[in-house]
């Protein structure tokens, strides 16, 4: 059968310094994938030879020849990208993960570049550089709210605004803080730590703390946005999933002249005790107006551990399996 037929790719990587970046520590690049796509691989002199089925070898030798690419742009290969590599390559799209490696979103406080992984998370930065408001929806490790968080301080830093504001439901579904102990900082503090780790990073701890004493960054729980105007401000609100529909459109209804605003969320983590979620709800009737984006990330688009990305495509598959009994259940009982 055709299927079956056999082929040999030969990689040239041109010096040892390419191949061994290719080939990782001890091989485990290589080794990674011949054990994903099920081929062998010799390598020979600065050569790699791919022997096995010939769609296999095939994409192997695309995802090396890409390999090469990121390499030559100075970008490291780890396991992540090796695997959302080789998801890219069997879509044909291998060329697009070098693209990645060529814009930088924000840089650190000391001084590393940070760049999308992903070309969701690039069509992510791209739909908050032309909107004014953005939905970030996906699993957790996407990297939703540290992207908006650079976002932000990208826009600060370029003076396009003078204030960030970050906030989120700080308690699922019901924003009790009055039951929390401390004043509002010392409330909120817990529910934001990402955020602030965020922002720690990329302005520095020192930068940080005086901004946050003049008021440039101001946190604050969704229920304190009410009867606000936002303006010449960058606002954040993560967790969005928690919110109602009312919290949510007060929300968006808060934003002012030379604002942008990102909200960011996980509907497979929605907390409401039965009540619909207000990203689900304003994503579906926002999607397709002018100077709102939605974009919608998925577990490919993981940047953490690869097993994060295995855990959420596990979860996936389940809620599928789920929905499916479900239906077929459905149906068995009106054909009674």
């Amino acid at each position: 059968m055709a299927g079956n037929a056999k082929r040999t790719e030969i990689v040239d990587t041109r010096s040892v310094d390419r191949l061994a970046r290719v080939l990782g520590t001890f091989d485990e690049n290589l080794n990674f994938l011949t054990r994903t796509l099920g081929v062998n691989a010799y390598v020979e002199g600065v050569k790699i030879r791919l022997d096995g089925a010939q769609e296999e070898v095939a994409l192997g030798a695309k995802v090396l020849t890409a390999m090469l690419k990121i390499v030559d742009a100075g970008e490291e290969i780890d396991e992540g990208r090796l695997i959302y590599l080789v998801e890219l390559a069997k879509e044909g799209k291998e060329d697009q993960i070098v693209e990645l490696g060529e814009g930088v979103v924000a840089v650190t406080a000391r001084g590393k570049q940070i760049k999308c992984k992903t070309v969701g998370q690039k069509t992510y930065v791209d739909m908050i550089r032309k909107n004014t408001v953005v939905f970030g929806v996906g699993p957790a490790g996407t990297g939703k709210t540290y992207l908006a968080v650079c976002m932000a301080v990208a826009a600060f830093k370029s003076k396009q605004i003078e204030k960030i504001i970050l906030t989120r439901p700080a308690v699922e579904a019901g924003e009790k803080l009055g039951f929390l102990p401390g004043d509002l900082q010392e409330k909120v503090d817990p529910y934001l730590r990402p955020l602030y780790d965020a922002l720690q990073e990329l302005l520095g701890v020192e930068t940080y703390a005086k901004l946050m004493e003049r008021g440039v960054i101001e946190v604050a729980p969704l229920a304190y946005m009410r009867g606000r105007t936002l303006s010449n401000a960058f606002i954040i609100l993560d967790e969005a999933q928690n919110t109602t529909r009312e919290q949510m459109k007060m929300f968006l209804t808060r934003m002012g002249e030379g604002s942008k605003v990102v909200v960011t969320g996980d509907i497979t983590q929605i907390d409401l005790d039965g009540k619909e979620s207000g990203l689900v709800h304003a994503t579906q009737i926002l999607e397709g107006v002018e100077g709102v984006g939605v974009c919608r990330l998925t577990a490919k688009d993981v940047v953490r551990h690869p097993l994060v990305m295995r855990i959420i495509r596990a979860y996936e598959s389940a809620a599928e399996k789920e929905d499916k009994n479900r239906e077929k259940t459905r149906k068995e009982r009106n054909e009674r």
